[in-house]
């Protein structure tokens, strides 16, 4: 019976050495990638969106937009940005290129849409941004614009149910320090 069983084994294993000279190598699903070109695109900052550039390209109904929040399962409902998509991390790997879409990936801060734009770069995707500052820039730049922002500011925060600040104009200190922490968050 051991002579039997040694004698099945051995045949199954060269059956699958067979199976393997004949299936090949398994080769992963990412694209060439043009790490120079990718560098580029980081330095010339044209892998960013803005928060104002979104809330404009959902307004206006971009043909082929996807807004994907890469955020955790109960982030994502306790807020979201209009007409954004749950994408954890973990199902990027299994997304499809297709030709006619543009993806914008947001996070808290960025660093994650960031992370996940790499991989969807590897992946192939090509029309990839994501949210410069994430949800923060999308609160503050969109929800509660502040006196002195770029004129479109308030008429798409009131789109969007926001409400735009009003006052004075804080002093230059204040604006310098805002600045500041502003860029700190986006990781930029």
């Amino acid at each position: 019976m051991p002579n039997v069983v040694r004698r099945l084994l051995a045949a199954g294993a060269g059956a699958l050495g067979v199976l393997a000279a004949v299936a090949g190598r398994p080769s992963p699903r990412v694209a060439a990638l043009d790490v120079a070109g990718l560098a580029g695109e980081i330095e010339r900052e044209t892998d960013h969106v803005t928060a104002l550039e979104l809330a404009a390209w959902i307004r206006d109904r971009k043909p082929g937009l996807r807004v994907l929040d890469v955020r955790t399962d109960s982030a994502f409902a306790a807020y979201h940005v209009p007409s954004a998509e749950h994408a954890p991390l973990s199902s990027i790997a299994s997304m499809k290129p297709a030709d006619d879409e543009t993806l914008v990936l947001y996070s808290e801060g960025g660093a994650h849409a960031a992370q996940a734009w790499v991989l969807l770069r590897s992946l192939g995707f090509r029309r990839v941004y994501f949210l410069r500052g994430g949800l923060l820039d999308w609160m503050e730049d969109v929800m509660s614009p502040a006196p002195g922002a770029p004129p479109e500011a308030a008429a798409l925060s009131r789109y969007f149910g926001g409400v735009p600040r009003v006052g004075a104009r804080p002093n230059e200190s204040a604006t310098a320090d805002s600045t500041v922490a502003r860029a700190r968050r986006r990781g930029c």
